[in-house]
């Protein structure tokens, strides 16, 4: 009989999923001796045994992975014997270097929730439940490797039941790093606006939901932030949100207590519902049918964003109610979620009453992931809690540690090192000082997970973008990408493409290279180049971003690009006599009104000219409000077409005046850009990419898709801004 020894080096998601009690398991069954450890890499294994042995442990290793792990590497070699005793699992070996991955925060399993249901368990109802296959990560982690004393869990105390699970490689808590019970976890405590505690643990929990029955509105610490609550059948409640959040007609997310809930509101396929029990539990934005929500949760559009409790806490709040609730990320309008009572009571004073609050620290703030589904595929409108920190092994020869910035709006970081490429959870619009400061802190965070300090720098072209800025003021190299070739780059990237495309990217802004606005681009490209071979005729932004929240200037400064014309006379009046003579000197003389050619804008035109809003108070609110309105019956399109390298489309304005119906203007005009990407794309051989917030409109997305075959959009990565990081990144590993 011979014996082999052999030596692992695994890198991957493979700390704090229970890979190394895995690992055990499988060296038990297969009578191999040796042992497993974490170390900053990832995981190393030493095994001695049969090769046939040795052989199926392998197999397994693969095949039959915990849930929540991945390996991305796997180096095997050969050594002498050490005749080992037994198999066991050691203590983690530390070293300088930080590369073992952080994995995102998990919805609760199964087998915890059924724990939590059980009455002779001793977790019966317990509201910090987890184990190895769910719960915290990213959010109480402050470095790795990922052990007890590195996160937020460091001081509370094991008690005995909960140390011996913790120490039994058989167990399903073994090293689960959040482990607790009733005697030795975390505390609940139920708050007025003073910091008065009214209740603690469960009965705290039946509180919060006795005011949010009465109609107040609440906070609730969750995973990675505090949520604001109420309950999403009271139309007083919600109004009252809306006027004390300003936050006029921006969607709220709904949070359900069950998928019979949600299918009770909503029309979802098998996918969809797929996706939202998966263990990320993320917002899935769904059709909806005659329900109990309130209209004003989700104001004139036909999509609601639902998502299950994915908390033993979340749970237990939804046990005592009997409607679905309101829950959205607890901030002032623009900023980062709040993540400590402090700010919650400085920040959301006057907005909240109360407020659920438990002693362990959030170290790193996620919002609620938000996607679509597509073709039964993902598209990710927000990349945050279960999805990121998103790490991608790749294949390249690029030895620099490379800092990604990402872009202005729905920014977020990513970085490249030791052959991994990781994106940063979502930080937000870099408009204010809140998110600016995440945006550094969850620079000081990367940085510290990886002792991570980069050789270079990737940013965008945009020279007024704070992440730009920021980028110049290091004192390293930089290079700047532009904005919607970073677009296509991070399609490229996710679908491992190295060849010539067809890159369409269509937003709301970017930094062209001409100096104007772009949004509406069609690029021939590779890795390593890009050519403008068409894109939509400009018009001038009337007053700059004035013109983004009265979205009439961008239709006037489209009129006064055309002839005058009687049939606009009814439009014009719509202006002030003294407003509108400034609009045209402005619009004549150029003042403080760029160049303009994103299909994002065009959106604003079309809901002037249909009559469904003059001013917009969210991104995207005029496409979302016009997908709603798209008749699958209509078939015209308008005559939007290409001359040259410039797509013509002004004059179709004259015509939509004359079409009055909203639903015929929104419907040929959503047609109509369908066409044109299969015009332009008739043109090429190559395969077609899409990417930008524009084609977050599944009903455009949808009928491209069925119109070409050779056709690609992300869903792994955030096909708006959120990816932009990425594209950075892979113009620099191409």
């Amino acid at each position: 009989m011979t014996i082999k020894h052999y030596k692992y080096s695994i890198e991957g998601i493979v700390q704090g999923v229970g890979f190394r009690p895995f690992v055990y398991t499988l060296a038990l069954k297969y009578s191999l001796k040796g042992f497993v450890l974490n170390d900053s890499m990832g995981v190393k294994i030493s095994l001695e045994g049969r090769i046939s042995d040795i052989k199926n442990f392998e197999k397994d290793l693969y095949d039959k992975l915990p849930p929540l792990a991945r390996i991305d590497n796997l180096e095997k070699t050969s050594s002498v014997l050490k005749n080992f005793n037994n198999f066991e699992i050691t203590k983690s070996k530390n070293d300088n270097a930080k590369h073992s991955l952080v994995s995102p925060d998990f919805a609760m399993c199964d087998e915890c929730l059924n724990e939590m249901r059980e009455k002779n368990n001793r977790r019966y109802n317990y509201f910090f439940t987890n184990c190895t296959n769910c719960g915290p990560r990213y959010s109480i982690i402050k470095t790795v490797p990922y052990d007890r004393p590195n996160t937020s869990m460091q001081p509370f105390v094991m008690c005995k039941e909960c140390q011996e699970e913790y120490d039994n490689p058989t167990d399903r808590r073994y090293h689960a790093q959040p482990i607790s019970c009733e005697k030795c976890g975390p505390t609940l405590s139920l708050k007025d606006m003073q910091g008065n505690v009214i209740s603690t643990n469960l009965d705290a929990i039946k509180g919060l939901a006795d005011f949010i029955k009465k109609g107040h509105i609440v906070a609730m610490k969750g995973m990675g932030g505090f949520h604001l609550m109420c309950d999403a059948t009271n139309n007083s409640t919600i109004k009252n949100l809306r006027k004390k959040k300003n936050r006029p007609s921006k969607p709220f997310a709904v949070m359900m207590k069950s998928i019979e809930d949600v299918e009770s509101s909503c029309i979802l396929s098998q996918s969809e519902k797929s996706r939202v029990l998966s263990n990320e539990r993320p917002i899935v934005l769904l059709k909806t049918k005659k329900n109990n929500i309130s209209s004003l949760v989700a104001p004139y559009i036909d999509r609601l964003g639902v998502f299950l409790a994915y908390t033993p806490l979340h749970v237990k709040l939804l046990d005592f109610l009997e409607n679905p609730i309101v829950a959205t990320s607890a901030n002032r309008s623009g900023e980062p979620i709040v993540t400590n009572e402090d700010d919650l009571r400085d920040k959301l004073d006057g907005v909240i009453e109360y407020y659920l609050d438990y002693n362990r620290e959030i170290i790193n703030s996620s919002d609620d992931s938000v996607l679509q589904i597509i073709d039964n595929k993902d598209l990710i409108m927000r990349a945050s809690r279960g999805i990121t920190p998103l790490s991608v092994k790749v294949k390249t020869n690029e030895k620099r540690k490379i800092l990604a910035v990402g872009a202005h709006q729905k920014n977020a970081i990513a970085i490249f090192l030791n052959n991994q490429v990781i994106l940063s959870p979502y930080i937000g619009d870099l408009d204010n000082i809140a998110t600016v400061e995440a945006f550094y802190k969850t620079l000081k965070t990367f940085k510290e997970f990886y002792d991570f300090e980069p050789d270079l720098i990737v940013c965008d072209k945009h020279p007024l973008y704070e992440s730009t800025k920021w980028a110049k003021s290091q004192n390293l190299p930089v290079v700047e990408v532009q904005h919607h070739y970073a677009h296509i780059l991070s399609t490229m990237f996710e679908h491992d493409i190295n060849e010539k495309v067809l890159g369409i990217a269509w937003d709301g802004t970017g930094y062209g290279d001409d100096g104007t606005i772009w949004g509406g681009e069609f690029f021939v490209c590779d890795r390593s180049n890009y050519e403008r071979v068409a894109y939509f005729e400009p018009f001038l932004l009337l007053g700059s971003d004035a013109s983004i929240k009265d979205i009439r200037r961008i239709v006037l400064s489209i009129i006064l690009d055309c002839e005058e014309d009687t049939v606009y006379k009814e439009f014009l009046s719509s202006f002030k006599t003294s407003e509108l003579n400034l609009l045209k000197q402005m619009h004549k003389k150029e003042l403080n009104s760029p160049k303009c050619s994103a299909v994002g804008r065009l959106f604003d035109m079309v809901a002037v000219l249909a009559g469904v809003c003059d001013r917009v108070s969210y991104d995207g609110e005029s496409g979302l409000i016009l997908e709603s309105m798209y008749d699958k019956n209509i078939n015209e399109s308008y005559n939007i077409y290409l001359d040259g390298e410039v797509i013509k489309y002004k004059h179709i304005i004259k015509e939509m005046i004359k079409d009055k119906e909203p639903a015929l203007i929104a419907s040929k005009f959503i047609n109509s850009l369908v066409d044109i990407v299969c015009d332009v794309s008739d043109n090429y051989s190559y395969k077609t990419l899409l990417s930008g917030g524009v084609f977050q409109n599944r009903t455009i997305l949808e009928k491209i898709l069925k119109r070409r075959n050779n056709t690609v959009f992300q869903s792994k990565l955030p096909i708006n801004d959120g990816s932009i990081a990425i594209g950075q990144l892979a113009n620099i590993l191409s």
